[in-house]
């Protein structure tokens, strides 16, 4: 109780300063304002000289939170208290009125030239001059990669260019993505050309994704290209899917028997192909050369086939061959430089007769027997047979083949034809090997080597004369030596084996008239020097002997 009745003393409180204070509704004259303690001139108000003229509205009329504690009469009278609301920048007209679309001319020159300037890229005047004509060609021009997309949207909307060439200009990923684009949207181009351009399976893959969508391109040359299989797998996809194109060259593209595979496997479903050129590749497979030729024999449009530089070879190949020519329009036929021979040429020419359509059939250097020409040309006797140019240049042929050909070119309707082959191998009769030459050419010739050259015939003739019955083997090999003729056993065991005698109780014989015989043949200008005649007698002696 006693501590809550103690007294605790009030603090003392020092006054400092003591202003006095002013009631609230009362505000500091205008001059005491913190925020006007500087050189108050007298200046133009624009906005409020426009205000007073109608031309402006300060907006809404909300304050800067900044002076929300002030009261509303001094915020009324101070020049920062209103933020007038910005002017429509255009935003309401960029919504509601657009700019109008530009429309280009259906040419694309003027799309061209503005698409360039877009990019800062030097126009190529003479693409811009051609866009008026049927044919665009820029072969060899050396077009820069970032040029092909102002290229491509140019021919977007042309409707003149019905051929594009573009022969060995190198083109990027990019260029093939802004071309392959172009295809869906272009209705007039025909044919495309890209040899060359290195586009490899990556550009392919960009080229042709869009391809089945376009109706108007039927040729597409992309001969070195370094596609190798996986390109060609983006043209099998394009086709399958619906792909209108008809005449594809596909040489020098390191393509092996897979890309025929391919190839044969979608035209099973979309066969529109009227020409095909595989040339200059490495289509080693049989079976897919086959399977290839079966499906292209099916489609009655198809005209010309070239699958020359494959190394080729064997009898299914040309049975696939066989098939092919039973289609009915069927042109032109290039086997050139590859491996066929034997079987596969007879399979080729049974269905000459068949080809009714056939015009030019290339076998050039192949490695084909004169037998197998003269086979082939024995079909053109027959009048179904309707080939015009038998190319079979580098092929040897024997006299027979000239026999065949000279009735063939007497025949009416062979007036034109056009046969060539390689050179001529003439009939002979082979003469067989001479032992006794090469043993006697052979001896002479180490005889003549010694230091001291002696004669292997004038030995053996002086052998003759000293006696003419066959000699011992062993005597034989004694008296050669003795001569000086340094010759090895083999040598001479064979000489008496060709040149043998009778044969005696324990010994074996040569027969040295036989062998004399063949040496005045072979060498007739070596002879011994003639013996000279005996000595007369004595003239004495032969009276004595009288008068005896």
């Amino acid at each position: 109780m006693s501590s809550e009745h103690s007294f605790v003393p009030a603090p003392v409180v020092q006054v400092v300063f003591e202003k006095d204070s002013l009631p609230s509704s009362e505000e500091p004259p205008m001059e005491e304002w913190s925020s006007l303690l500087f050189d108050v001139r007298e200046q133009v108000n624009v906005k409020r000289d426009r205000y007073a003229e109608g031309l402006y509205d300060p907006g809404s009329g909300e304050i800067c939170t900044k002076y929300a504690p002030l009261s509303a009469s001094s915020v009324l009278r101070h020049p920062y208290y209103n933020y007038p609301g910005v002017k429509d920048p255009g935003i309401r007209e960029a919504l509601f009125h657009p700019i109008p679309k530009i429309i280009y001319p259906d040419d694309g020159q003027e799309l061209y030239m503005d698409t360039c300037k877009e990019m800062n890229l030097c126009p190529i005047r003479s693409f811009c001059r051609q866009l008026l004509e049927e044919k665009v060609d820029l072969k060899y021009y050396g077009i820069a990669p970032s040029a092909f997309r102002s290229i491509a949207m140019a021919l977007k909307l042309n409707r003149n260019v019905q051929v594009l060439d573009l022969t060995d200009n190198f083109i990027s990923i990019d260029g093939c993505y802004h071309l392959g684009e172009m295809l869906v949207n272009n209705i007039t181009l025909k044919e495309l050309n890209l040899t060359g351009c290195r586009i490899g399976p990556d550009g392919a893959r960009f080229l042709l994704y869009n391809l089945h969508l376009n109706r108007t391109l039927k040729k597409i040359n992309l001969s070195r290209n370094q596609l190798e299989d996986r390109g060609v797998e983006y043209l099998a996809r394009a086709i399958f899917k619906g792909s209108d194109i008809a005449d594809v060259n596909l040489s020098y593209n390191k393509l092996t028997g897979n890309s025929a595979a391919m190839l044969a496997e979608v035209i099973e479903i979309n066969n529109k192909f009227t020409h095909l050129d595989m040339s200059w590749n490495s289509m080693l497979s049989p079976n897919a050369i086959y399977t290839l030729c079966v499906r292209l024999s099916q489609n009655d449009k198809f005209e010309v086939l070239n699958l020359s530089w494959n190394a080729l070879s064997g009898q299914r190949v040309g049975n696939g061959i066989k098939v092919l020519m039973k289609n009915p329009n069927l042109r032109s036929l290039n086997l050139s430089n590859n491996n066929l021979k034997g079987l596969a040429i007879k399979a080729i020419g049974t269905n000459l007769p068949k080809a009714v359509k056939l015009e030019v059939l290339d076998l050039s250097y192949n490695t084909m027997t004169p037998d197998d020409a003269v086979r082939l040309l024995t079909f053109m006797k027959e009048r179904q047979v309707k080939l015009q140019r038998l190319l079979m240049d580098n092929v040897i042929v024997n006299e027979q083949f000239l026999i065949v050909l000279d009735e063939v070119k007497r025949l009416k309707f062979r007036k034109n034809t056009v046969i060539t082959w390689g050179g001529l191998r003439p009939t002979f009769v082979s003469k067989g090997i001479d032992m006794r030459e090469i043993l006697f050419n052979r001896a002479d010739a180490i005889c003549r080597m010694k230091k001291q050259p002696v004669d292997i015939a004038l030995i053996i003739l002086a052998m003759h004369k000293e006696s003419k019955d066959p000699w011992a083997t062993k005597q034989f090999f004694r008296s050669v030596r003795r001569a000086g003729a340094v010759l090895d056993d083999d040598l001479l065991v064979e000489m008496c084996n060709i040149f043998a005698g009778p044969k005696a109780e324990k010994t074996t014989t040569v027969n040295i008239n036989g062998i004399v015989d063949y040496l005045r043949r072979k060498w007739p200008d070596r002879q011994l020097p003639p013996t000279p005649p005996p000595e007369p007698e004595p003239e004495k002696k032969k009276k004595l002997k009288g008068k005896k």
